[in-house]
């Protein structure tokens, strides 16, 4: 049965779709049947991997049962995904009854065998549908800016993680906090990443050791090229952060 992973936070342009984007493919290069599940509205994990979203079953019509999720897989050279377009956003709207909280998760149950991992790209609002996907998920990961904004926001994202873990899915395991565009020369992000061991610390939650240097690369292979990061430019220093980043998660056990 798959492992499903889900990405979180409260606000965007964190790097959160391109973590998931080289999680996936990270994972798919140690050999693992990986699929990419775009829960963001704005499709930019569909994008990033290159996936054909016109007239195209997407996650929405898996939510809305017209599909069964294995005729929403979109198969490519980057990773397997069930894309997702502005469709979406009506979700908010149309799932408000009992059990609304678990459709993500119902929807999943009939693909889980056929991959080992599932990682889940969430919008940025702390709603439904990133509840939804925290409820599916057996682990969640936390990308954050090294700023003091986007580490105040962790604090919000932490408490939404707890309340929904208490509620629906106390198996949940936070795998972690991890920083990225990082700049390791800078004293900025040194202040940053010390603030963040202390945050991390307060709310019980681990700092991975892994942190993602800053790439231009890795924004033209995922927004440009839709390429597979590891074939393009696997000696890149985010990439090879990357891959860093899921060893860790490997050999501690979180993955």
């Amino acid at each position: 049965m798959a492992k499903i992973i889900s990405l979180i936070n409260q606000k965007g342009g964190v790097g959160k779709t391109a973590s998931s984007n080289a999680i996936a493919v990270c994972l798919k290069h140690r050999g693992y049947r990986v699929l990419g599940v775009d829960f963001d509205p704005q499709g930019y994990l569909s994008f990033s991997v290159g996936a054909d979203t016109r007239d195209k079953n997407t996650i929405y019509d898996v939510l809305k049962r017209t599909v069964k999720a294995q005729y929403a897989i979109e198969k490519n050279t980057v990773v397997d995904v069930i894309p997702s377009n502005g469709l979406l956003t009506s979700a908010e709207r149309e799932f408000t009854g009992p059990g609304s909280e678990r459709i993500l998760a119902d929807s999943l149950k009939s693909i889980a065998s056929l991959y080992d991992y599932i990682v889940i790209d969430s919008p940025p609002e702390l709603g439904l549908l990133s509840s939804n996907a925290v409820v599916a998920s057996n682990v969640v990961l936390i990308p954050a800016l090294p700023d003091g904004y986007s580490l105040q926001g962790v604090i919000q994202v932490h408490e939404t993680i707890t309340r929904i873990k208490r509620a629906f899915n106390p198996s949940l395991v936070v795998g972690g906090m991890f920083l990225v565009r990082y700049y390791p020369r800078e004293a900025l992000s040194r202040t940053a990443r010390e603030t963040a061991q202390l945050l991390a610390d307060k709310l019980h939650i681990p700092l991975l050791n892994t942190y993602i240097r800053h790439s231009n690369v890795l924004s033209k292979v995922m927004t440009t090229l839709q390429s597979d990061m590891i074939d393009y430019a696997p000696t890149n220093s985010a990439v090879t952060d990357y891959i860093a980043l899921v060893d860790e998660l490997l050999e501690t056990g979180v993955l």
